[in-house]
């Protein structure tokens, strides 16, 4: 199991995108959360195989239809083993 952490900016807020995000990731059963921050952009981290997060990364950087996904910035991160799941933070 390996873990990464997404930041998504463009129009992310008030679309839809963090329900987008959670559909996606319970559907490919992945672990984690995401949640809107201040500045505009939504982050999320998920734990899973390393094709389940490679295959969740395409679809954020597809979004929602109300959605305008300008850029995914993405990095690796620790398994968090005690995240069961997936929600908004």
């Amino acid at each position: 199991m390996q873990a990464r952490k997404f930041w998504v900016s463009g129009q992310v807020q008030g679309v839809g995108y963090r329900y987008f995000a959670i559909r996606v990731a319970r559907e490919m059963g992945l672990k984690g959360w995401v949640r809107n921050l201040s500045d505009g952009r939504v982050e999320g981290y998920a734990a899973g195989s390393a094709h389940m997060l490679e295959d969740f990364e395409a679809r954020l950087r597809q979004g929602p239809p109300a959605g305008d996904v300008r850029h995914v910035e993405v990095e690796d991160a620790s398994v968090d083993v005690r995240i069961e799941g997936f929600d908004i933070r």
